[in-house]
Protein backbone atom coordinates (compact mmCIF):
# COMPACT_ATOMS: atom_id res chain seq x y z
CA UNK A 1 0.00 0.00 0.00
CA UNK A 2 2.99 2.08 0.57
CA UNK A 3 4.29 1.87 -2.81
CA UNK A 4 1.47 3.54 -3.73
CA UNK A 5 1.88 6.47 -2.19
CA UNK A 6 4.11 9.39 -4.11
CA UNK A 7 7.69 9.96 -3.18
CA UNK A 8 8.01 12.74 -0.57
CA UNK A 9 9.82 15.64 -2.77
CA UNK A 10 13.75 16.56 -1.83
CA UNK A 11 12.56 20.32 -1.85
CA UNK A 12 10.00 20.40 0.49
CA UNK A 13 10.97 19.97 4.20
CA UNK A 14 9.54 17.36 6.32
CA UNK A 15 9.41 17.91 10.43
CA UNK A 16 11.27 15.09 12.42
CA UNK A 17 8.90 15.26 15.12
CA UNK A 18 5.36 16.17 13.58
CA UNK A 19 3.83 15.14 17.13
CA UNK A 20 4.72 18.48 18.19
CA UNK A 21 2.16 19.91 15.84
CA UNK A 22 -0.54 17.97 19.10
CA UNK A 23 0.23 21.73 20.80
CA UNK A 24 -1.22 23.94 18.06
CA UNK A 25 -4.73 23.87 19.93
CA UNK A 26 -3.27 24.01 23.82
CA UNK A 27 -4.41 28.27 23.74
CA UNK A 28 -7.78 27.54 22.75
CA UNK A 29 -8.38 24.66 25.38
CA UNK A 30 -6.87 26.36 27.83
CA UNK A 31 -9.21 29.85 26.81
CA UNK A 32 -12.15 27.56 26.87
CA UNK A 33 -11.76 25.59 29.80
CA UNK A 34 -10.33 27.67 31.94
CA UNK A 35 -12.19 30.15 34.34
CA UNK A 36 -11.83 33.79 33.13
CA UNK A 37 -9.94 35.74 34.98
CA UNK A 38 -12.15 38.53 36.51
CA UNK A 39 -10.48 42.14 36.40
CA UNK A 40 -10.19 43.76 39.90
CA UNK A 41 -11.96 46.87 39.42
CA UNK A 42 -12.85 47.55 43.02
CA UNK A 43 -9.25 47.79 43.80
CA UNK A 44 -9.25 50.57 41.57
CA UNK A 45 -11.71 53.41 41.99
CA UNK A 46 -11.37 55.86 39.21
CA UNK A 47 -13.96 58.70 37.92
CA UNK A 48 -14.39 56.52 34.72
CA UNK A 49 -14.42 53.69 36.06
CA UNK A 50 -17.82 52.64 35.25
CA UNK A 51 -17.51 52.92 31.99
CA UNK A 52 -14.54 50.66 31.30
CA UNK A 53 -16.68 48.25 33.26
CA UNK A 54 -19.06 48.92 30.38
CA UNK A 55 -16.87 48.69 27.54
CA UNK A 56 -15.28 45.05 29.41
CA UNK A 57 -18.89 43.54 29.36
CA UNK A 58 -19.64 44.47 25.96
CA UNK A 59 -16.58 43.45 24.56
CA UNK A 60 -15.82 46.50 22.84
CA UNK A 61 -12.00 46.66 23.38
CA UNK A 62 -9.95 45.18 20.88
CA UNK A 63 -8.40 41.60 21.13
CA UNK A 64 -11.17 40.64 23.79
CA UNK A 65 -13.89 38.93 21.19
CA UNK A 66 -10.39 36.04 20.93
CA UNK A 67 -7.11 35.80 21.21
CA UNK A 68 -4.64 38.23 19.69
CA UNK A 69 -4.25 37.34 15.77
CA UNK A 70 -0.23 37.93 16.41
CA UNK A 71 -0.33 35.71 19.62
CA UNK A 72 -1.78 33.08 17.82
CA UNK A 73 0.38 33.35 14.63
CA UNK A 74 3.65 33.26 17.34
CA UNK A 75 2.28 29.88 19.03
CA UNK A 76 2.13 27.90 15.79
CA UNK A 77 5.14 28.91 14.33
CA UNK A 78 7.06 28.20 17.69
CA UNK A 79 4.84 24.58 17.33
CA UNK A 80 6.19 24.51 13.96
CA UNK A 81 9.72 25.38 14.84
CA UNK A 82 9.51 22.79 18.02
CA UNK A 83 8.46 20.13 15.23
CA UNK A 84 11.63 20.32 13.74
CA UNK A 85 11.34 21.09 9.74
CA UNK A 86 14.13 19.49 7.72
CA UNK A 87 15.20 19.48 4.21
CA UNK A 88 17.67 16.68 1.97
CA UNK A 89 20.94 19.14 1.57
CA UNK A 90 23.39 18.33 -1.37
CA UNK A 91 24.49 15.02 -1.65
CA UNK A 92 28.12 14.10 -0.23
CA UNK A 93 30.12 10.49 -0.23
CA UNK A 94 33.10 11.25 2.41
CA UNK A 95 35.83 9.06 1.71
CA UNK A 96 36.37 5.77 3.94
CA UNK A 97 39.42 4.76 4.91
CA UNK A 98 40.16 0.95 4.70
CA UNK A 99 42.29 -2.10 3.69
CA UNK A 100 42.18 -4.72 1.04
CA UNK A 101 43.43 -7.72 2.42
CA UNK A 102 43.41 -10.99 1.64
CA UNK A 103 45.14 -13.45 4.57
CA UNK A 104 46.77 -17.11 3.82
CA UNK A 105 46.79 -19.46 6.81
CA UNK A 106 49.11 -22.42 6.57
CA UNK A 107 47.28 -25.95 7.79
CA UNK A 108 50.12 -28.10 6.72
CA UNK A 109 51.11 -31.30 9.40
CA UNK A 110 53.78 -28.87 10.71
CA UNK A 111 51.30 -26.38 12.06
CA UNK A 112 49.94 -28.68 14.53
CA UNK A 113 53.49 -28.88 16.85
CA UNK A 114 52.98 -27.94 20.01
CA UNK A 115 55.50 -25.33 20.83
CA UNK A 116 53.80 -22.00 21.60
CA UNK A 117 52.48 -20.77 25.06
CA UNK A 118 49.08 -18.99 24.97
CA UNK A 119 47.88 -17.67 28.12
CA UNK A 120 50.38 -20.03 30.04
CA UNK A 121 49.63 -23.06 28.54
CA UNK A 122 51.74 -24.92 25.64
CA UNK A 123 49.38 -25.06 22.56
CA UNK A 124 50.34 -26.04 18.88
CA UNK A 125 51.13 -23.36 16.40
CA UNK A 126 47.51 -23.03 14.63
CA UNK A 127 45.95 -22.59 18.13
CA UNK A 128 48.13 -19.30 18.50
CA UNK A 129 47.78 -18.01 15.07
CA UNK A 130 44.42 -18.03 15.51
CA UNK A 131 43.84 -16.13 18.53
CA UNK A 132 46.32 -13.42 17.26
CA UNK A 133 44.36 -13.30 13.72
CA UNK A 134 41.51 -13.20 15.49
CA UNK A 135 41.89 -10.24 17.17
CA UNK A 136 43.70 -9.02 13.96
CA UNK A 137 40.41 -9.17 12.63
CA UNK A 138 38.38 -7.59 15.25
CA UNK A 139 40.30 -4.24 14.63
CA UNK A 140 39.41 -4.68 10.79
CA UNK A 141 36.99 -2.03 11.25
CA UNK A 142 36.22 -1.14 7.57
CA UNK A 143 38.48 -3.39 6.02
CA UNK A 144 37.87 -5.80 3.33
CA UNK A 145 39.49 -9.31 4.17
CA UNK A 146 39.69 -12.60 2.14
CA UNK A 147 40.98 -15.76 3.94
CA UNK A 148 42.94 -18.68 2.18
CA UNK A 149 44.44 -21.74 3.61
CA UNK A 150 46.68 -24.38 1.97
CA UNK A 151 48.36 -27.09 2.78
CA UNK A 152 48.81 -29.97 0.08
CA UNK A 153 46.46 -27.46 -1.81
CA UNK A 154 45.10 -24.13 -1.39
CA UNK A 155 41.21 -23.20 -0.71
CA UNK A 156 40.03 -19.90 -0.37
CA UNK A 157 37.41 -20.44 2.20
CA UNK A 158 36.16 -16.41 2.26
CA UNK A 159 35.70 -14.69 -0.83
CA UNK A 160 36.67 -10.29 0.07
CA UNK A 161 33.95 -8.96 2.24
CA UNK A 162 33.12 -6.59 4.97
CA UNK A 163 32.06 -9.27 7.13
CA UNK A 164 34.91 -10.16 9.61
CA UNK A 165 32.61 -12.19 11.95
CA UNK A 166 32.15 -14.56 8.99
CA UNK A 167 35.63 -14.72 8.00
CA UNK A 168 37.46 -15.12 11.53
CA UNK A 169 34.37 -17.89 12.07
CA UNK A 170 35.65 -19.78 9.25
CA UNK A 171 39.37 -19.68 10.11
CA UNK A 172 38.29 -20.73 13.98
CA UNK A 173 37.00 -23.78 12.13
CA UNK A 174 40.00 -24.93 10.44
CA UNK A 175 42.14 -27.62 11.59
CA UNK A 176 45.60 -29.06 10.58
CA UNK A 177 45.84 -31.02 7.69
CA UNK A 178 42.26 -29.44 6.65
CA UNK A 179 44.27 -28.82 3.17
CA UNK A 180 46.88 -31.63 3.39
CA UNK A 181 49.85 -32.11 4.96
CA UNK A 182 52.03 -30.69 2.87
CA UNK A 183 52.43 -26.90 2.01
CA UNK A 184 52.01 -25.62 -1.23
CA UNK A 185 53.33 -22.15 -0.69
CA UNK A 186 53.33 -21.06 -4.74
CA UNK A 187 49.57 -22.08 -4.93
CA UNK A 188 48.29 -19.57 -2.05
CA UNK A 189 50.01 -16.77 -3.39
CA UNK A 190 48.64 -18.09 -6.86
CA UNK A 191 45.08 -18.34 -5.58
CA UNK A 192 45.40 -14.93 -3.80
CA UNK A 193 46.48 -13.16 -6.76
CA UNK A 194 43.28 -14.45 -8.78
CA UNK A 195 40.79 -13.21 -6.10
CA UNK A 196 42.85 -10.44 -5.56
CA UNK A 197 42.57 -9.24 -9.36
CA UNK A 198 39.12 -10.40 -9.79
CA UNK A 199 38.58 -7.72 -6.94
CA UNK A 200 40.64 -4.94 -8.35
CA UNK A 201 38.28 -4.51 -10.94
CA UNK A 202 35.56 -2.80 -8.44
CA UNK A 203 35.88 0.71 -9.23
CA UNK A 204 35.37 1.27 -5.41
CA UNK A 205 38.79 -0.07 -4.62
CA UNK A 206 42.30 2.19 -5.05
CA UNK A 207 45.54 1.64 -4.05
CA UNK A 208 47.41 -1.91 -3.85
CA UNK A 209 46.28 -5.17 -2.91
CA UNK A 210 48.11 -7.06 -0.12
CA UNK A 211 48.18 -10.65 0.70
CA UNK A 212 50.07 -11.67 4.36
CA UNK A 213 50.51 -15.31 3.93
CA UNK A 214 51.89 -16.92 7.22
CA UNK A 215 53.75 -20.37 6.95
CA UNK A 216 55.87 -22.53 9.31
CA UNK A 217 57.48 -24.46 6.80
CA UNK A 218 58.85 -25.09 3.11
CA UNK A 219 57.45 -25.38 -0.10
CA UNK A 220 56.87 -28.78 -0.49
CA UNK A 221 54.21 -29.10 -2.79
CA UNK A 222 52.00 -27.58 -5.31
CA UNK A 223 52.14 -26.63 -9.07
CA UNK A 224 53.53 -23.27 -8.99
CA UNK A 225 57.00 -21.89 -7.89
CA UNK A 226 56.63 -19.49 -4.64
CA UNK A 227 59.49 -16.76 -6.34
CA UNK A 228 57.25 -17.15 -9.79
CA UNK A 229 54.17 -16.20 -8.50
CA UNK A 230 55.54 -13.78 -6.43
CA UNK A 231 56.80 -12.10 -10.13
CA UNK A 232 52.97 -12.33 -11.35
CA UNK A 233 51.97 -10.78 -8.21
CA UNK A 234 54.16 -7.88 -8.20
CA UNK A 235 53.00 -7.58 -12.12
CA UNK A 236 49.11 -8.07 -11.14
CA UNK A 237 50.04 -4.71 -7.93
CA UNK A 238 49.47 -7.35 -5.28
CA UNK A 239 51.89 -6.76 -2.71
CA UNK A 240 52.67 -9.92 -0.13
CA UNK A 241 54.03 -9.69 3.64
CA UNK A 242 55.36 -12.80 4.63
CA UNK A 243 54.98 -14.22 8.59
CA UNK A 244 57.35 -16.86 9.16
CA UNK A 245 56.11 -18.30 12.29
CA UNK A 246 57.78 -21.12 14.69
CA UNK A 247 60.05 -21.77 16.95
CA UNK A 248 62.97 -22.76 15.85
CA UNK A 249 63.78 -24.80 19.31
CA UNK A 250 62.44 -27.75 20.04
CA UNK A 251 61.04 -28.64 23.30
CA UNK A 252 61.57 -31.33 25.45
CA UNK A 253 58.66 -33.47 27.67
CA UNK A 254 59.94 -31.07 30.91
CA UNK A 255 59.34 -27.77 28.98
CA UNK A 256 62.84 -26.96 28.52
CA UNK A 257 64.05 -25.41 24.78
CA UNK A 258 66.90 -27.45 22.89
CA UNK A 259 68.15 -26.19 19.69
CA UNK A 260 66.93 -27.88 16.39
CA UNK A 261 68.97 -30.02 14.29
CA UNK A 262 67.60 -28.63 11.04
CA UNK A 263 65.77 -25.06 9.91
CA UNK A 264 61.90 -25.39 8.99
CA UNK A 265 61.34 -22.50 7.63
CA UNK A 266 62.68 -21.63 4.88
CA UNK A 267 62.94 -18.14 5.91
CA UNK A 268 65.58 -16.61 2.69
CA UNK A 269 62.55 -18.12 0.24
CA UNK A 270 59.96 -15.52 2.03
CA UNK A 271 62.10 -12.50 2.53
CA UNK A 272 62.31 -12.87 -1.49
CA UNK A 273 59.13 -13.12 -1.94
CA UNK A 274 57.93 -10.35 0.28
CA UNK A 275 60.73 -7.87 -1.44
CA UNK A 276 59.75 -9.15 -5.20
CA UNK A 277 56.31 -7.56 -4.65
CA UNK A 278 57.77 -4.64 -2.60
CA UNK A 279 56.41 -6.12 0.78
CA UNK A 280 57.86 -7.03 4.46
CA UNK A 281 59.12 -10.31 5.60
CA UNK A 282 58.49 -11.04 9.46
CA UNK A 283 59.47 -13.57 12.10
CA UNK A 284 57.89 -14.49 14.90
CA UNK A 285 59.12 -17.19 17.20
CA UNK A 286 55.74 -17.16 19.61
CA UNK A 287 52.46 -15.81 19.80
CA UNK A 288 53.82 -12.28 21.32
CA UNK A 289 56.00 -11.89 18.70
CA UNK A 290 53.24 -12.64 16.20
CA UNK A 291 50.87 -10.21 17.54
CA UNK A 292 53.70 -7.66 17.36
CA UNK A 293 54.29 -8.38 13.43
CA UNK A 294 50.37 -8.15 12.96
CA UNK A 295 50.22 -4.74 15.26
CA UNK A 296 52.75 -3.85 12.42
CA UNK A 297 50.47 -4.62 9.48
CA UNK A 298 47.90 -2.75 10.96
CA UNK A 299 49.21 0.23 10.17
CA UNK A 300 50.80 -0.67 6.55
CA UNK A 301 48.74 -0.54 3.86
CA UNK A 302 45.46 1.66 3.91
CA UNK A 303 43.09 2.19 0.81
CA UNK A 304 40.84 5.94 0.21
CA UNK A 305 37.70 4.41 -1.56
CA UNK A 306 34.58 6.52 -1.68
CA UNK A 307 32.03 5.96 1.08
CA UNK A 308 28.60 5.49 1.01
CA UNK A 309 26.67 8.02 -0.63
CA UNK A 310 24.56 10.44 2.26
CA UNK A 311 22.18 13.17 2.16
CA UNK A 312 22.66 15.49 5.13
CA UNK A 313 19.49 17.09 6.61
CA UNK A 314 19.57 20.60 6.55
CA UNK A 315 17.51 22.23 10.03
CA UNK A 316 15.10 24.75 8.99
CA UNK A 317 13.69 25.41 12.61
CA UNK A 318 15.54 29.02 12.41
CA UNK A 319 12.71 30.57 10.08
CA UNK A 320 9.68 29.91 12.07
CA UNK A 321 11.23 30.28 15.20
CA UNK A 322 12.00 33.46 14.19
CA UNK A 323 9.15 34.47 12.64
CA UNK A 324 7.62 33.44 15.80
CA UNK A 325 10.12 35.83 17.34
CA UNK A 326 8.90 38.74 15.40
CA UNK A 327 5.01 38.03 15.76
CA UNK A 328 6.11 37.95 19.60
CA UNK A 329 7.35 41.54 19.32
CA UNK A 330 4.51 43.17 17.05
CA UNK A 331 2.03 41.92 19.47
CA UNK A 332 3.50 44.49 22.35
CA UNK A 333 3.55 47.30 19.72
CA UNK A 334 0.70 49.95 20.27
CA UNK A 335 -1.28 49.52 17.15
CA UNK A 336 -3.20 52.66 15.98
CA UNK A 337 -6.48 50.75 16.80
CA UNK A 338 -5.34 50.51 20.36
CA UNK A 339 -4.51 54.25 20.64
CA UNK A 340 -7.76 55.33 19.03
CA UNK A 341 -10.03 52.75 21.70
CA UNK A 342 -7.82 54.65 24.09
CA UNK A 343 -8.50 57.88 23.22
CA UNK A 344 -11.96 57.58 22.76
CA UNK A 345 -12.54 55.98 26.15
CA UNK A 346 -10.74 59.06 27.31
CA UNK A 347 -12.55 61.99 25.57
CA UNK A 348 -16.21 60.09 27.03
CA UNK A 349 -14.73 60.25 30.43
Amino acid sequence: MSGLLPAWPDWLPHLAWPWMLLALPLPLLVRRWLPPVRPALEALRVPWGGRIAGVLQRGDAPGLRGLPPLALLAWCLLCVAAARPQQAGEAVQPPASGREMMLAVDLSGSMGEEDMLLGGQLVDRLTAAKAVISDFLARREGDRVGLIVFGQRAYALTPMTLDRDSVRQQLLDTVVGLAGRETAIGDAIGLAVKRLDGDANDARVTGPQVLVLLTDGVNTAGQLDPVKAAELARERGVRIHTVAFGDDQARTMFGIRMPAGEAEIDEEALRRIAEATGGRAFRARDADELAGIYAEIDRLEPVLRPGELLRPMVERYPWPLAGALLAGLLSLLPWPRLRGARQAMERGA
